[in-house]
């Protein structure tokens, strides 16, 4: 896909943070962009942003967690645009509660919108990237706390998820002529931890098993001063589209963590080296 433009692009959880800035870079690049998001009324402010560009823009509203409203955003993009070459896997949420806090509310809702949602997209948009022959791009959103240990709580379990996903995917959709990145950022600057604010109601008790005080609880704050003070979501957007053009398998937003994913690698040798010379039985 080094070619963008002419092209069409669907993009989940793209009204604000990360999804709206990879929705503004394809549309730079001259994509026609299907903004699709929960939060009707923040969706319509960027489509209204976006249009004012010039942008060949549209939108539609959708609960990812709901596997029917994804199809039902799939046939609205199919119909307003006739295509489909690229797939943004993007909306998340923040998830809750770690060991001793977990509910299975704050389980399922994580799960849903962070795992099953990249999976039901890829299901149901790899076939309309595929059927018209002319290449594309599946881009997933992960985390970096999908490539190093974030605690217990099923906001890392997704992410992790979503990393072996896309590595898993990437060289069977190859031969296909469809490339697949995971997206792996730092500290951007989203509104992540406020996710609570587009909790369906049948995943009521997702938050409560946030603890008030203690490690977690500093922790919580910690991050969420981080992300106050992050990354622009637009450079991230520029990083995607490069991504995009150039194939990668990994997007990272900054170097802030290499180190402690070279020592997780290196902590994985080191129990490989502790066996060395053994002869398993067979």
């Amino acid at each position: 896909m080094k070619d963008l433009a002419g092209k069409t692009a669907f993009v989940t959880g793209a009204a604000s943070g990360i999804g709206l800035g990879i929705a503004t870079a394809l549309a730079q690049a001259g994509m026609k962009v299907m903004l699709c998001d929960i939060e009707q009324a923040a969706l319509d402010v960027a489509l209204e942003g976006l249009k004012g560009t010039n942008a060949d823009v549209d939108g539609v509203r959708a609960d990812v967690s709901l596997k029917a409203e994804l199809e039902a955003a799939a046939a609205a993009t199919i119909a307003r645009y006739g295509k489909v070459h690229i797939l943004v896997n993007n909306a998340g949420v923040g998830g809750s509660g770690h060991y001793g806090a977990w509910t299975d509310a704050a389980w399922s809702w994580t799960l849903s919108v962070n795992l099953m949602a990249v999976i039901w997209g890829i299901e149901i948009f790899g076939p309309l990237i595929e059927q018209h022959g002319e290449g594309g791009h599946i881009v997933s959103t992960a985390s970096i706390a999908g490539l190093i240990p974030s605690g217990s709580g099923p906001y890392g379990v997704t992410k992790y998820g979503v990393v072996a996903l896309s590595e898993g995917l990437r060289a069977e959709l190859a031969p296909r002529g469809i490339g697949v990145s995971v997206l792996c950022p730092g500290f951007i600057r989203t509104k992540i931890m406020n996710s609570e604010r587009n909790l369906p109601e049948r995943f009521d008790g997702a938050v409560a098993g946030m603890l008030a005080s203690g490690p977690a609880a500093a922790m919580a704050n910690m991050v969420r001063e981080r992300v106050s003070q992050g990354i622009d979501p637009a450079y991230v957007g520029e990083l995607v589209r490069d991504g995009i053009e150039a194939d990668w398998p990994y997007i990272f937003t900054d170097l802030e963590f290499e180190p402690m994913i070279e020592a997780r690698f290196a902590a994985i040798k080191q129990v490989f080296d502790r066996i060395r010379g053994r002869n398993p039985r067979r």
